[in-house]
């Protein structure tokens, strides 16, 4: 898997999406999915995706939070912020996705299409207590029930490639990639040299490509 950005910045940025998320719900008052939808649309979350360094550490997550009103074109007034007591299930939630979003690459957009911000909240109990990677277990397994297209599909649209150049650059038939796809065949008992080739070639992990 090809990161966006260094593993030495992603704990600044967990911790810069959880504040925004903290801060625009006990704050500002937003509705959680009516501001991420913000956060989406506005551009921001375009930025955090890509590694942009000021969006990542160069902003706290207050500043995000302003940030994605500016750009919406939202009027407000600037509040000095009241950190909560405790942690939040808000703060958790933009903790623990900004975690997945960078492990999976995948964009916040396409994240909550699949399953929607308040499905992900509510997996703070018993989540928060648990170890990372299972939370990621549990959003892929949430993310494979919604989707129609098998991985090996997904990642070869996400490099931009077709099927008769994926099997050119993997010197594996183009029959095989098709029936993999169409999941005739399946990928799990490929050979392990074509799992091996398949993601050289798309740039992510062999387990990416198993359903």
């Amino acid at each position: 898997m090809i990161h966006a950005y260094d593993k030495l910045y992603l704990e600044r940025a967990r911790t810069s999406l959880a504040r925004m998320l903290d801060f625009a719900v006990y704050d500002l008052g937003q509705d959680i999915t009516s501001f991420f939808d913000l956060f989406v649309t506005s551009g921001v979350s375009d930025d955090f995706e890509s590694g942009d360094i000021r969006t990542l550490v160069g902003c706290s997550g207050v500043e995000l939070a302003y940030e994605v009103l500016d750009r919406c074109g939202i009027a407000y007034q600037r509040i000095p912020p009241r950190y909560t007591e405790n942690r939040s299930e808000e703060y958790w939630l933009g903790w623990a996705l900004a975690y997945y979003q960078w492990e999976t690459a995948l964009s916040f957009e396409e994240i909550i299409r699949a399953v929607p911000i308040t499905e992900i909240q509510v997996l703070y109990t018993p989540y928060h207590e648990m170890d990372i990677r299972q939370y990621v277990d549990k959003m892929n397994e949430m993310l494979a029930l919604t989707r129609t297209e098998s991985n090996l599909k997904q990642w070869r649209k996400r490099a931009g490639l077709s099927q008769s150049q994926l099997a050119r650059n993997t010197e594996i038939p183009l029959r095989t990639i098709q029936q993999y796809e169409q999941r005739q065949k399946n990928i799990n008992k490929a050979q392990a040299d074509y799992i091996v080739r398949l993601a050289s070639v798309l740039s992510c992990q062999e387990k990416d490509l198993l359903e």
